[in-house]
């Protein structure tokens, strides 16, 4: 008996320990997830003049994973250490429920990076011919080329008409094509005028393939981790329900043993007979039968020892 209530302790201890494992295992999970998403969404942020609003929404949505994971997994510790199974089925539930929010993450990244050559191609253009109106637009534009070094869409010659020192020229080289100067790789002072500065060598290449390879990688990045996750989860609400059926097969057989091991003391406190409780028929039919055997025995004659007194 001693041997068996040590094996089923082990067995609850073993499975108590394995879920707050996991549970820890998934809020470190979470606090990548809130990185990732942020890092993301910062970057979105930074190109967001050439990036459309429903672009922001998978990083967005893998924060808010990040932050639901991490109660998730508090509960499903909580629930290991009270040794809960209603807690615990609750934590498998709930991991479900972040398990689809992941794989919509994954779908809407994968979608949003069949879409990025086509927004950027737009929204770059359009960038370009708004350039010289619109204040915000040129900060971004500016941005861009400073920071990822490049000039123009495809080329630099793509402020040909775009840009209106160029609009007086005609037949215009390559070389001749006048640039902003977040354009330019070197600069160099006017020798007519110290205030202005000369574009020296402008970059040679365009932005689009730069910006298409970041958001690219970005939502692809999205994407994997989303699945990975996703999958290792799905693992996760498995382990859950079966540790759960774990802990209430051993609660149950813990019970049991502990009514058994009632009931031998019971035995022995009574000198090996156990009585029948105060409600049971069986007392009835005892008190029956009692009274049938008193009812068959001689009436009692009074008979006097003392003589009598004549």
């Amino acid at each position: 008996m001693a041997n068996r209530e040590l094996e089923l302790n082990s067995g609850m201890r073993c499975a108590k320990y394995m879920l707050i494992i996991v549970s820890f295992m998934f809020a470190l999970t979470a606090i990548l997830l809130i990185m990732v998403g942020t890092t993301i969404q910062a970057i979105f942020g930074d190109f967001s003049l050439f990036i459309d609003g429903h672009f922001s929404s998978p990083p967005a949505l893998l924060i808010a994973i990040g932050f639901i994971l991490i109660a998730v997994a508090t509960l499903g510790a909580y629930g290991a250490v009270k040794e809960s199974v209603m807690v615990i089925n609750l934590y498998g539930v709930c991991l479900f429920l972040v398990f689809i929010l992941e794989v919509s993450a994954a779908i809407a990244a994968f979608v949003m990076q069949s879409q990025v050559r086509e927004m950027l191609m737009r929204t770059m253009n359009e960038a370009l011919a708004n350039y010289e109106t619109d204040t915000n637009v040129a900060a971004g534009v500016d941005f861009m080329q400073s920071g990822l070094g490049c000039c123009g869409v495809i080329s630099p010659d793509d402020w040909k008409d775009n840009y209106s020192p160029n609009n007086n020229m005609t037949h215009l080289d390559s070389d001749d094509v006048v640039v902003p100067i977040s354009c330019c790789g070197s600069l160099a002072e006017d020798p007519n005028d110290n205030n202005e500065v000369n574009c020296l060598q402008p970059y040679e290449y365009g932005c689009f393939n730069k910006m298409s390879f970041i958001l690219s990688q970005s939502a692809m990045l999205i994407a994997t981790g989303a699945t990975t996750v996703a999958f290792v989860q799905l693992l996760g609400v498995l382990c859950a329900f079966m540790l759960a059926k774990t802990l209430r097969r051993n609660k149950s057989i813990r019970e049991a043993r502990r009514w058994q091991l009632q009931q031998s003391l019971s035995v022995l406190i009574s000198g090996g007979k156990v009585g029948l409780p105060a409600n049971s028929a069986m007392c009835g039919y005892q008190q029956l039968e009692n009274s049938n055997v008193l009812g068959t025995q001689e009436p009692y004659t009074y008979t006097p020892q003392s003589p009598s007194v004549n």
